[in-house]
């Protein structure tokens, strides 16, 4: 938890905007702390945290709402400290719509440019356009009041984009809507974006929601981003232990080294990926996710040999759940370690609770970390 994450390398590209040893405090709670970020022009992401991590905080201070205790924030170079809200060319969407209730939906949409004393042609062009993009022709004329929570969210946004900001920002916009209809504006938010070329600073708590829409994920955790990349990248490879815990789930197990390849469990040895400086008998923690692992019958381990590279540990079932898709199966080891398999619902998974399994996977789908802190997991290792 304490590695400084790095900014990867960004060839031909510019960022658009950088925070540089932000930080926020109130007294003596530190809200933000030490923050390094560069913001690539048209490019999606998302602040990823659970409620306190710091990433709404964050995300004030670069609209404008919060003032740093220290540190910068710079639009290509020039600096937004002494700059206003309302002259940083920056949009913003909340979770609640905060629409005007006495307008109309296309009076809504041109408040900012009303204010801003737009000429009349033009605003009547971008309001238009803007009706056009988030599909509310129709719905012109109608008061919030007429409108679901969807149509709502996508008058707030329109209201957002109509005066053409440079970014626009998202502080949990779609977190009072259903899971359908979340799903659904998550679509049209991901095609919005590609149509526009916009770059857009979102953040939520929701890991699904975050590796729906972003080209990279900011991952905070008390006041620090602890992982920056593609959600790709932190699933497969979490560079750390509470990444590995936080974005998806997980089953961990703890070890003891063997050499630089080999560890054991249970006193049974298994393969690790190679990872450099290991000592003799010293902790680690390995992470496998459901996904990676096989739960087979014993009947059916006997019948198939362990392949090469593979590894394989004894359980017994607890609970096998059918989820549609899908279906997870719940294991215990000898020591009381709970794992999960899970297996698409094609494969089939003729297993029930009390029957004795093998639990396999590769060494070279399961991480290996040398230190985690049990605050930073917020409980034992087990099934995340």
């Amino acid at each position: 938890m304490s590695a400084v994450i790095k900014e990867p390398e960004q060839h031909n590209r510019q960022a658009l905007v950088s925070l540089r040893n932000l930080n926020k405090h109130y007294g003596d709670f530190t809200a933000v702390a030490n923050i390094n970020l560069n913001i690539q022009e048209g490019e999606f992401l998302t602040f990823l945290g659970s409620s306190g991590s710091g990433k709404s905080t964050t995300l004030a201070m670069l609209a404008g709402f919060e003032t740093p205790s220290s540190g910068e924030i710079r639009y290509k170079e020039q600096s937004l400290i002494d700059v206003p809200p309302h002259k940083r060319g920056i949009g913003m969407v909340f979770q609640r719509y905060s629409l005007f209730p006495h307008l109309s939906v296309r009076d809504n949409i041109g408040f900012p440019l009303d204010i801003r004393k737009t000429a009349s042609a033009e605003r009547e062009r971008r309001v238009t356009a803007m009706l056009k993009l988030v599909q509310l022709e129709s719905f012109a004329h109608r008061r919030p009041a007429q409108l679901s929570g969807g149509q709502q969210q996508r008058v707030a946004i329109a209201r957002a984009l109509v005066y053409e900001p440079r970014i626009l920002l998202m502080d949990e916009p779609l977190g009072a809507l259903d899971k359908k209809l979340r799903e659904e504006l998550q679509d049209e938010l991901r095609h919005l974006h590609r149509r526009l070329g916009l770059t857009i600073v979102y953040v939520t708590h929701d890991q699904e929601e975050a590796m729906r829409l972003s080209q990279r994920i900011a991952i905070f955790s008390h006041g620090k981003i602890v992982a920056l990349g593609s959600s790709y990248e932190l699933y497969q490879n979490p560079p750390n232990a509470f990444v590995a815990s936080f974005l998806g789930n997980s089953n961990f197990l703890k070890l003891k080294t063997l050499n630089s390849t080999g560890a054991s469990f249970e006193g049974q040895p298994l393969a690790i990926r190679e990872t450099g400086a290991l000592q003799a008998d010293q902790d680690l923690l390995l992470m496998v996710r459901p996904e990676k692992a096989l739960a087979l019958s014993t009947e059916q381990a006997r019948r198939e040999p362990l392949p090469a590279g593979w590894n394989e540990i004894s359980a017994t079932v607890t609970e096998v759940l059918f989820l549609g898709d899908s279906q997870t199966c719940s294991v215990v080891t000898a020591s009381g370690v709970n794992l999960s398999v899970k297996a698409l619902s094609t494969a089939g998974m003729p297993l029930k609770a009390a029957d004795p399994v093998r639990v396999r996977w590769a060494a070279a789908n399961a991480c290996v970390y040398t230190q985690w802190a049990e605050s930073d997991l917020n409980k034992a290792p087990g099934t995340h």
